[in-house]
């Protein structure tokens, strides 16, 4: 029970420090209007994140349990939890970006560099109707 909550304290500082990091970088370059890089880094971020979820997950049993608990099926867990595949290559498949979906990260305290970069440009988080300007991105 110690290790799990060691684990968790890990990822949690982990997000923390992302976050701090995020906010610094977007206070220092969140003036450039230049916003084509942002939604990369955001993916980027967010598959290196659960990157890092299924190397703590560490073994087989562990996977499957997790991957169960966030309603993926017996089938595509045991595949899953099974396979071979590197860290990396497993954060982009279609099981694990269901099962770590964006949701579940933002639950867990991760930010989103677009949501950032938005804030510092001035934009409202709400969507537009109708048509969009092309200089201003909908976020």
């Amino acid at each position: 029970m110690g290790e799990l909550n060691w684990t968790h304290k890990e990822q949690c500082y982990r997000l923390r420090k992302l976050g701090q990091c995020l906010r610094g970088w977007m206070a220092y370059f969140g003036i450039s209007q230049y916003d084509r890089p942002v939604p990369k880094l955001d993916e980027w971020i967010r598959r290196r994140m659960r990157m890092c979820y299924w190397k703590q997950w560490r073994w087989p049993r562990t996977k499957i349990k997790n991957l169960l608990a966030l309603g993926v099926s017996l089938k595509s867990a045991i595949q899953h939890g099974c396979s071979s595949n590197s860290y990396w290559q497993m954060s982009r498949t279609p099981v694990i970006n269901q099962a770590i979906s964006n949701a579940w990260l933002q639950e867990q305290g991760l930010l989103s560099v677009k949501d950032l970069w938005c804030k510092a440009q001035g934009y409202t988080a709400k969507k537009k109707r109708g048509k969009a300007s092309s200089s201003e991105p909908t976020c």
